[in-house]
């Protein structure tokens, strides 16, 4: 073969070594090839902005997937990486070129050009201009991956945060129109109907195997490079620019550097570059119709450094244009020193066995024999993932597709975050960032994990501030999630998970401040001027309480004062009331002083008290339905705020503090109060069993002649009227006789069955207890009530009340409907019906809904087992028969 024939002119360079990014087969080719030629330097495709940085790639402390980030300086938004691992055929020549002393050079269109022309194209570049960011843009409506052209980087265009901008395969058309993908034009020509199992079996598999190796001692290792190069020249001559506009001017650009480089090192140069450019670089043109496509390019000032990657970010299925199906298969495929199958199924035996399958190693043997079995008869040069996939799932899933999700999951992709030294170049914000992290011992990972604090403790108290920190920044590194473990507000629980974008969003916020504590402050600041709602100042208060913000929070004060003041909705009012409260409690369990809070807190509510009734009269259903979701939140924060409150006693484990807490007492209203309205229904009120508690027990008084104003005026929607005599209920303002007082007036009848129905939604609906069928199920006089009235509702209206007890009832549990249904079906008790007589035997008088009595010899069989749930001793069998009686007395008070 000439050495026109390998990419190289007759003077013996430059090695033109067309590759396609992420794979293991062109990474192993591109490392034999350089032992081959040992050129004097290495050009590699990229931004060249990128050059001071290749000696961070040498150091101990990097560690692939990593990416090149670039961004605008003065606007950090508009970014763009080229991500590299371990087996990417650019990493592997740069590392190749560091051992060996070789000086190392990026020849792409710089990154200043770039960014500067997505700007300025702008819906232009989310089309035409898309290779520049993601380069090996899928060229086929399925998205598979055209890697032989352009480079290994995705843009985050705009104000896009790290997340492209483009579909994947818009730009990769012909002149026509039509996507041209490279690799599957050439699987068809050798008739495969698959281009990336073609790729697999031609490139990636061949070079994984054994004595296939490149590099071997007859082999030569520029061949491969010379037959993709002639099959990229003939695939331009169809198709030319297959439609890129900005081919040209990449191209024209690796040409320059390319004749500068030649000019240095002579011509003893490796080029790195993508297939689909060996032509163009091949071409012969001139250095002043080169530097013509270049003139006029818009600039702007940019910054580039090293940041962390992870496998998941490289799939394909993670919209990265570059991006390949199977980043941990390649991985493997790459370190492997030989029979990639047996260590292959050797790791998916391993993962099953750590998540409790039962595998074993004649599993393996059988299940490599399948695979191998299979890649014969398929005509395959080695098992891939197709055979691996099924041969686990034959042998060692047992037909399951539950194995191969978690295979995929873990090993094809995996979940490996890349680490970049700390002396690479890194905004203030971001170095602070990782001291934190550091002291924290909160490290970045790319496995998503829950994180379980307990802010009683110095460090989990600063990882909540340092997450709470950074949510406000805009970096959403941890999301909060409900605890499992404990109701107290001493606990949190995040779901926390590294993604590489962050970094973006980290360069972003460096313009708030160089330290995470000043750059929150400084964006609470500027979010409490800005903020147009009520809610927004108080929500903003809260998470600068979670955050640890103490200079932020007078500015929000101010603006929280100054908004409630001018602010005169009820809604709005009430909408920001449960932050404002919530915000007020945490200073028992964070050591904050929110004493200011909680006077805005008492004035807010006492001005919900005020206008809550007037602003509940004469609603339509809408309204009166968005009006019960404030009762209920103001309910709610009037239970919080009167709480007592004491800074230097935080909650207690045992005893965590929580806003649907009913209060142990009641104060009855004072002689001063106003009496209803004339017209209106008085609510009954529940003696006080306990003395008032000062202005504690003032804030719920206050709050239920609120409850009970609503609760008996007429003039007030049926489903404001039931929530409020709800409400009352459950917060021991109202005994069950005043409930059931409250419901024959609502369902009497001269009242509208439309109107009645409401009041059955406000009062059984799930709301914010969720136990109205409970209620009826334990007193079937209210059950009886309703009953009553349903049977007596006139047809020309039942159509009308039907769906709104039907959105009523089916939000109950269904073991609840099916006993209201039985209480239905068997009519009322001798109870309720009154013919009940004296009850002598309490345990052997009728369970409602359960039956005429008990059957004695059916919960002698259940004690041994309720003796150990609940403690109490056991005693034999004969024990148990002899003593039923007492034992299912005191089985039932315990259970009472």
């Amino acid at each position: 073969m000439s050495t026109h024939d390998t990419g190289a002119p007759p003077g013996g360079g430059p090695f033109l070594l067309g590759v396609r990014h992420h794979g293991p087969g062109s990474a192993r080719a591109v490392r034999a090839a350089l032992e081959q030629c040992a050129p004097a330097a290495v050009l590699i495709e990229g931004p060249p902005e990128a050059d001071g940085l290749v000696p961070l790639a040498a150091q101990d402390g990097m560690r692939p997937p990593v990416a090149l980030l670039a961004h605008v300086q003065d606007d950090p938004g508009r970014a763009a990486f080229w991500p590299l691992a371990e087996f990417s055929p650019e990493w592997v020549a740069m590392r190749w070129a560091l051992e060996h002393g070789v000086p190392v050079r990026f020849i792409d269109l710089p990154a200043a050009h770039t960014l500067a022309m997505t700007d300025k194209a702008g819906g232009e570049s989310e089309q035409d201009g898309e290779d520049e960011r993601h380069g090996e843009r899928e060229r086929d409506g399925e998205g598979e991956r055209g890697g032989d052209r352009g480079p290994a980087g995705e843009e985050v265009a705009g104000r896009g945060r790290g997340q492209e901008q483009t579909q994947p395969g818009e730009a990769d058309r012909d002149e026509d129109g039509v996507r041209v993908d490279p690799i599957r034009v050439l699987a068809e020509a050798a008739g495969y109907d698959d281009p990336e199992r073609w790729w697999e079996d031609v490139v990636e598999h061949r070079a994984g195997t054994g004595a296939a190796r490149p590099g071997g001692p007859d082999a030569d290792a520029l061949a491969p490079f010379a037959a993709l190069a002639e099959a990229m020249g003939a695939l331009r001559e169809t198709y030319g620019d297959a439609g890129h506009d900005r081919d040209p001017v990449r191209e024209a650009h690796m040409r320059l550097q390319l004749h500068t480089a030649r000019r240095e090192f002579g011509d003893a140069v490796a080029v790195v570059c993508g297939a689909w450019h060996v032509p163009a670089l091949r071409r012969r043109t001139t250095v002043t119709a080169d530097r013509r496509l270049l003139k006029g390019l818009p600039k702007v000032k940019t910054a580039v450094t090293w940041v962390p990657w992870t496998h998941r970010r490289l799939a394909r299925r993670s919209g990265y244009g570059a991006g390949i199906a199977s980043p941990g298969w390649y991985g493997h495929l790459f370190s492997a020193p030989d029979r990639p199958v047996e260590r292959w199924l050797t790791k998916v035996a391993g993962l099953l066995r750590e998540e409790d399958y039962a595998v074993s190693s004649a599993h393996v043997i059988e299940a490599v024999r399948l695979a191998e079995g299979l890649a014969t008869v398929r005509g395959r040069p080695l098992a891939g993932l197709t055979e691996l996939d099924d041969a686990v799932r034959a042998v060692m899933g047992d037909g399951s597709d539950a194995p191969s999700a978690l295979i995929h999951d873990r090993l094809v992709v995996g979940e490996v975050l890349g680490e970049v030294p700390e002396d690479a170049p890194a905004v203030p914000l971001q170095r602070d960032l990782a001291r934190s992290q550091r002291t924290l011992r909160l490290k970045p990972e790319a496995l998503e994990r829950e994180l379980e604090l307990d802010l009683r403790k110095a460090t989990d108290g600063g990882r909540s501030r340092l997450l709470h920190r950074l949510g406000l920044l805009g970096i959403p590194w941890g999301e909060p999630v409900r605890s499992r473990g404990s109701a107290g507000t001493f606990r949190e629980t995040w779901r926390l998970r590294w993604e590489p974008e962050l970094a973006v969003r980290v360069a972003e916020a460096g313009i708030w401040g160089t330290t995470v504590l000043t750059a929150a402050t400084a964006k609470a600041a500027s979010e409490a001027s800005g903020a147009a709602a009520l809610a927004e100042v108080t929500a903003l208060a809260e998470r600068c309480l979670l955050a640890g913000l103490p200079d932020a929070l007078p500015v929000v004060m101010r603006a929280l004062s100054d908004r409630a003041a001018l602010d005169a909705d009820v809604g709005h009012l009430a909408q920001a009331l449960p932050a404002l409260v919530r915000s007020v409690r945490y200073g028992d369990v964070r050591g904050t002083d929110a004493g200011a809070l909680r006077e805005v807190a008492l004035g807010l509510a006492e001005r919900v008290f005020v206008g809550l009734p007037p602003a509940c009269l004469g609603l339509d259903a809408d309204g009166a339905a968005e009006m019960r979701a404030h009762l209920d939140a103001t309910h709610h924060a009037v239970a919080l705020l009167a709480q007592p409150h004491s800074a230097s006693e935080p909650h207690s484990a045992s005893e965590p503090h929580s806003a649907s807490e009913p209060p142990s007492a009641s104060e009855p209203p004072s002689a001063s109060e106003p009496s209803p309205a004339p017209g209106s229904r008085s609510a009954p009120e529940r003696p006080s069993s306990e003395p008032p508690r000062g202005a504690d027990a003032g804030l719920r008084a206050r709050w239920a002649k609120v409850l009970r104003a609503l609760s008996g005026r007429e003039a007030v929607p049926g489903l404001l009227r039931g929530r409020a005599a709800r409400l009352l209920l459950d917060d021991g303002q109202l005994d069950a006789d005043g409930a059931e007082q409250l419901m024959g007036l609502a369902l009497s009848p001269g009242t509208a069955p439309t109107d009645a129905a409401g009041w059955i939604e406000g009062f059984l609906g799930s709301g914010s207890g969720g136990d109205g069928g409970m209620l009826l199920v334990h007193d079937e006089r209210l059950l009886a009530l309703i009953d009553h009235w349903l049977t007596g509702v006139p047809d020309t209206a039942f159509t009308d009340v039907l769906p709104l007890l039907r959105r009523t009832f089916t939000e109950y549990e269904p073991g609840v409907r099916r006993t209201l249904g039985e209480l239905i079906r068997r009519g009322p008790s001798a109870a309720t019906s009154g013919h009940a007589g004296p009850a002598t035997d309490a345990v052997t008088a009728a369970a409602p809904g359960f039956g005429p009595g008990l059957d004695r010899d059916r919960a002698a069989a259940v004690l041994p087992t309720l003796r150990l749930l609940l403690g109490i001793g056991q005693h034999g069998f004969d024990e148990e028969r002899s003593g039923t009686n007492n034992a299912v007395n005191d089985l039932t008070g315990a259970m009472s």
